[in-house]
């Protein structure tokens, strides 16, 4: 609350007590003078607990509402309990996004949660539009005062506010509108394609001038992490989109689009082998942000495509040779376990402890390798460390040179190691082909610009990667999974324990033809449990 703000409301109290025909003066005196009974009068109010009451949840909420509709920001902000993070974007809502005219009708309560609906007009330069959403909030008990207060989310003053520090504005576009268009020539649009708004966003920033749009005037969330598109939400003056080509699929998408929705927190990318163009994105997340391309977590077993590359190329063994399976594995005082259920086997090949996913196989051989072996690997061969160039910003995966313990997690994707779907989608296309062809999602010729380079794999490298992928895919952790796949198949599962969670994120990558595709699925368990069927049906809808 405003030091201003914060006084007018002791003033309203104090004249409040002077009235009542003199009742609170008296009771003031007589407690100044130490008088009992004037001291139990004004005995302070006791500081309530526990969760607020249905009556308590009406009042709080009415009284948010009615300082928002007033444009009352400082009063609305001190009915939260985190007035200092609302007074800023409350009070942006009726100058920088220049609403007027608030109506907000709430809706019935489900405990201390009250569903609302906002009305109101967005204004520029003598231009109107009505603006109308649906919202929620939840009341809570305040910590420090007992006060039934707002739980403070900037999403309470618009769900598409997902940043604490997010603001709405009403201005012109800083780029002109795209019409974005699939490889066939097909119109690409959020409505058709929801998990593609960030993404359009983003290639909208970054091309919507060369496209040869001209800019409108509109109602946008701003995001407040740099680098960040602005999230159009409302048109007030319609500019000119100008066409912009994508290597996107309609297929693939509409493919991965509906797989996604099958799992919450998921996320999946597909990608053309012979040319590195990303055929389909598509996220199912809370939070609405582009895990498949921004994201950084462990891998776990999907990882061992690399290493099983750099044990081939190191001259460690190969897809026939030696790597036994032993129940575990002890490397610098930390020891590995295998999954679950998984017999040991002392005479284990390569091959058949890569297809059955065989944490202690790899870990066996850290001492065989050197402690940057397995980031030049992923450099060299699978341009995994190299700055991307995709046309829309993206984590590019990451192995670190780690010592100790992290040496040996990282041959199975575990420790310091990084990546996201478009990372390990563009692993199983390296593996496929030998070549490692950087991703794009717009062509490179649309503006000229560079591409990262790796050398790529050795053709006995290549066939022994194909060999135990496919032999994953048939008769190993992934065969189910990708049971009714004809062409030439090949996939490897994952799962990567996390901190302070229960349950493992599962993970699966594998190819089909010209196409592949890697996924996520958090907290979704072993990788042919979740992350297997989303990556299946991608591949099954071909690209």
């Amino acid at each position: 609350m405003r030091k201003g703000a914060k006084a007018a409301v002791v003033g309203v109290v104090f004249v409040g007590m002077l009235g009542g025909a003199g009742y609170g003066t008296f009771n003031l005196v007589d407690a100044l003078n130490g008088d009992d009974a004037g001291a139990a009068g004004a005995e302070a109010e006791v500081r309530k607990s526990g969760p607020p009451t249905d009556g308590e949840v009406k009042q709080a909420s009415r009284d948010f509402f009615a300082a928002w509709e007033k444009n009352e920001p400082a009063e609305a902000a001190a009915l939260t309990n985190n007035s200092a993070k609302a007074g800023p974007l409350l009070t942006s809502y009726g100058e920088s996004a220049r609403i007027t005219g608030v109506k907000i009708t709430p809706g019935t309560a489900s405990g201390a949660t009250v569903p609302f609906t906002v009305r109101a007009t967005v204004s520029y330069d003598g231009k109107s539009k009505p603006l109308s959403y649906a919202s929620r909030l939840t009341v809570v008990r305040g910590v420090t005062t007992g006060k039934a207060l707002v739980d403070w989310r900037p999403a309470v003053v618009h769900p598409a506010l997902k940043g604490m520090d997010d603001t709405l504005v009403t201005a012109e576009a800083k780029a002109p509108p795209i019409e974005a268009v699939d490889r066939d020539g097909g119109v690409v649009t959020k409505e058709k394609y929801p998990s593609l708004s960030p993404i359009l966003d983003a290639l909208r920033a970054k091309y919507g001038e060369k496209a040869g749009g001209v800019a409108g005037v509109e109602m946008v969330v701003r995001h407040a992490e740099e680098g960040s598109a602005d999230t159009p939400l409302l048109t007030i003056v319609e500019g000119e989109a100008g066409k912009l080509p994508t290597t996107l699929s309609a297929r693939a998408q509409a493919a991965a689009e509906k797989a996604v929705m099958k799992y919450p927190q998921s996320s999946v990318v597909a990608v053309r082998p012979s040319t590195g163009e990303v055929l389909a994105v598509a996220n199912n997340r809370t939070d609405g942000w582009n895990a498949a391309f921004l994201g950084q977590a462990a891998p776990g077993s999907t990882m061992k495509i690399v290493s099983a590359a750099a044990f081939i190329d190191h001259g460690v063994t190969t897809a026939s040779g030696p790597a036994p399976c032993p129940p575990e594995a002890t490397w610098q005082s930390q020891t590995f376990h295998n999954l679950k259920g998984l017999d040991p086997n002392e005479n284990a090949t390569l091959s058949e402890s890569f297809a059955r996913s065989c944490n202690t196989a790899f870990v066996k051989y850290a001492d065989d390798l050197k402690v940057d072996t397995l980031t030049a690997e992923a450099r060299d061969g699978f341009g995994i460390g190299p700055v991307w160039s995709t046309g829309v910003p993206t984590f590019d995966g990451s192995v670190p040179a780690s010592g100790g313990p992290d040496t040996a997690a990282a041959l199975i994707g575990q420790g310091q190691v990084q990546m996201n779907p478009l990372t390990m989608a563009s692993v199983t296309a390296t593996a496929m082909t030998g070549a490692f062809r950087q991703p794009v999602i717009v062509p490179q010729s649309l503006d000229g610009r560079e591409l990262a380079k790796a050398r790529g794999l050795a053709p006995g490298t290549v066939q022994q990667l194909r060999s135990m992928m496919n032999r994953t895919a048939t008769s190993g952790t992934a065969a189910q999974v990708m049971a009714g796949l004809g062409g030439r198949i090949g996939a490897k599962t994952g799962s990567a324990e996390t901190d302070g969670n229960a349950t493992s994120n599962s993970w699966f990558t594998g190819y089909r033809d010209d196409v592949a595709a890697a996924a996520l699925v958090q907290d979704g368990g072993h990788g042919s449990d979740a992350a297997g069927p989303l990556v299946a049906a991608v591949l099954r809808a071909g690209g």
